[in-house]
């Protein structure tokens, strides 16, 4: 007599449990593995100063200059982006006071929204110690940047508004930003995408800045890349004109 096992074959597959979907990654480990993929908490503390320097277009407006950004534990930083003579921007972090000074505006001290983003921007381990400058990190979904699926995150900073960040799924890069913030013509929201992603001294970072922001995009090419080398220590000392403004406050 044949044996017939296949009358009993759908009662026993009901005994095998079903596969249960993938569960999305907690938003730390996801700031996590940017951290990982772009070198490591190793090589990040190894760095103590930052000189970058390269090109800087504002497309609708024609313009074209050099740029150049200092930076130093635990908080300093300094930019100056020249035009190509027709006039240089200056911008800084001091640990305690957010300036700017151009042809347009003159001299001013940052506040608020501005300062907050200027001085996480100013800390050479933003990124390694987040959490100093976060108090809230959620998974907000999924989302496709460039063609390329990337989690998407809401962190919300100790002070500011919350920012977007998408990590792309498979490399663990950040690939873009979306940030509110305020300036002296008022609130906007500044679109920030990453790329070109290179090695430089163990690592990644982006060497394409495209900035998003009302009435014309700022693209940032990096050029060259300085770590550790000696900085003067009057470079982030504040310009006479913002010393006067700082006094006021």
């Amino acid at each position: 007599m044949r044996l017939r096992f296949h009358s009993a074959l759908p009662a026993l597959l009901l005994l095998i449990p079903a596969a249960l979907p993938a569960e999305d990654p907690k938003p730390e480990a996801i700031m996590d593995k940017a951290i990982e993929a772009t070198g490591g908490k190793a090589a990040y503390e190894k760095i103590k100063t930052e000189v970058l320097s390269g090109t800087l277009e504002l497309s609708a407006m024609g313009l074209k200059g050099t740029i150049t950004m200092y930076r130093a534990l635990p908080d300093k930083s300094y930019t100056l982006i020249d035009f190509s003579g027709m006039g240089k921007a200056e911008e800084g972090f001091n640990g305690d006071v957010a300036w700017a000074v151009n042809g347009m505006e003159g001299a001013r001290v940052k506040k608020g929204d501005e300062r907050a983003v200027a001085m996480r921007n100013a800390s050479l381990n933003a990124e390694l110690h987040w959490q100093d400058y976060f108090q809230k990190v959620e998974l907000s979904g999924t989302e496709d940047v460039a063609g390329k699926p990337c989690y998407k995150l809401t962190l919300t900073p100790k002070e500011g508004s919350p920012e977007t960040r998408f990590y792309d799924k498979s490399s663990g890069l950040l690939v873009k930003t979306i940030l509110p913030t305020s300036t002296a013509d008022g609130p906007v929201t500044v679109e920030i995408g990453l790329s070109d992603y290179r090695d430089e001294g163990g690592i990644l970072m982006p060497h394409t800045i495209t900035q998003k922001v009302p009435n014309t995009d700022i693209i940032v090419k990096i050029d060259s890349v300085k770590r550790n080398e000696d900085i003067p220590a009057n470079r982030f000392d504040l310009p006479d004109e913002i010393k006067a403004l700082a006094a006021k406050k």
